[in-house]
């Protein structure tokens, strides 16, 4: 964190991130992620990802997962999310 604070929210749980603090993630672990900003005040952070082809997103509050190498939306047991119309 650079300015502010946000709060991490992750698979268990919640952080309170103020500046100076940092958060790192394993790739694969599937411990998915956000941040949200539950301050009154703008905050500025620095983001650092690996776009390996092998990675997987992970969504932590829904049912969501996208493999890195195809950028498809799955469910997180690996079957296909269906649109609108399917």
């Amino acid at each position: 964190m650079l300015e502010g604070e946000l709060t991490l929210v992750e698979d268990g749980g919640e952080t309170l991130l103020r500046a100076g603090d940092g958060a790192a993630f394993a790739g694969n672990s599937c411990n998915g992620h956000h941040m949200i900003n539950r301050s009154s005040v703008t905050t500025r952070c620095l983001e650092v990802i690996s776009r390996n082809p092998n990675g997987i997103i992970t969504c932590s509050d829904i049912d969501m997962m996208s493999p890195s190498r195809d950028g498809r939306f799955l469910h997180k047991d690996g079957t296909r999310i269906r649109g609108r119309g399917e």
